[in-house]
């Protein structure tokens, strides 16, 4: 009828079954590729502007789903360094918008940083969990945790300077409860955390995370319903002799954390430019803390 016609034929149903998952990946890692060429080749702030730092390529993979860190500005001699661990369906294939955060909050911070030096860092170093049903298991989060642990200590151990540096660990989405999950074990050595549209951090309080006493920060947006959606999955699970079982997350009163506020929609705005939920985490940042605007609530 003049429309063109699928047709899955034995052979390509062989072929697919065979290679079709190695294609898939094969595709995801040439994209999540050419996402880092372009960070390499692109001055994201204009031509005119010479602000923006160099890009270090600090691990790459293409195996499995991918694994990749880059980071904006030299973490080694930054004053000021964010590691930020994206959420579900995150991997080489979907590499750009992730590298994207990390640029936005770097010119956030580095315009508030007093000349101090930033370097953000977008780590995909671990396997995501993909879709939904992935999501709920906390299996990622416990297999991905030792790993952060393991590049924040190499981070400490690789300082090319006599200052320790001050060092913020961010988590969106199922990389909060990733975040949660390595910080649970004491072993995150981070001044800061920022957690973003969390669905839980395997923890019922702010104080059982790997901070100082009233560093750890949420943002929750309008119309972000990943935090209630995973609540039961990833929520700290506690009971209360008057209402019953309850599960806790970050952006809850109990929890303790500082509720920032937060001026975007969604569960992708967190770090859309020129908006107030981005200036509070790169308030975090730089450590000015003290000029973090807060939800009235």
């Amino acid at each position: 009828m003049g429309s063109p016609i699928a047709t899955r034929t034995a052979e390509w149903i062989a072929w697919d079954k065979k290679w079709g998952d190695k294609r898939s990946q094969l595709e995801a890692s040439l994209k999540g590729m050419g996402d880092i060429q372009n960070r390499f080749a692109r001055n994201d702030l204009g031509p005119e502007d010479d602000r923006f730092p160099r890009p270090y390529l600090l691990a790459f993979s293409p195996e499995g789903r991918g694994r990749a860190v880059i980071a904006n500005g030299n973490p080694d001699t930054a004053d000021h360094t964010a590691v930020y661990v994206p959420g579900t369906d995150a991997g080489l294939g979907n590499f750009a918008h992730d590298i994207k955060r990390m640029t936005n909050l770097w010119v956030a911070a580095d315009s508030t940083a007093d000349g101090k030096s930033v370097s953000t860092i977008t780590w995909l170093g671990y396997d995501a969990p993909q879709g939904a049903k992935q999501a709920a298991s906390p299996e990622y989060a416990d297999n991905g945790a030792s790993n952060l642990n393991r590049f924040i200590d190499g981070m400490h151990a690789s300082r090319a300077t006599d200052s320790p540096g001050h060092l913020t660990v961010a988590g969106h989405s199922y990389g909060s409860t990733l975040v949660g999950t390595a910080a649970r074990q004491g072993d995150l050595h981070a001044d800061d955390i920022i957690l973003t549209g969390s669905p839980g951090a395997r923890v019922g309080r702010a104080t059982d995370l790997d901070v100082p006493e009233g560093h750890v920060w949420n943002e929750e947006a309008q119309g972000d319903w990943i935090p209630e959606a995973g609540r039961v999955a990833h929520g700290h699970r506690e009971y209360h002799w008057d209402s019953g079982w309850d599960f806790v997350i970050p952006s809850d009163d109990r929890f303790g954390a500082h509720q920032m506020l937060t001026d975007t929609d969604g569960h992708s705005g967190y770090w859309d430019e020129d908006s107030e939920s981005l200036r509070n985490q790169a308030r975090v940042v730089v450590g000015l803390h003290g000029d973090v605007s807060k939800e009235p609530w």
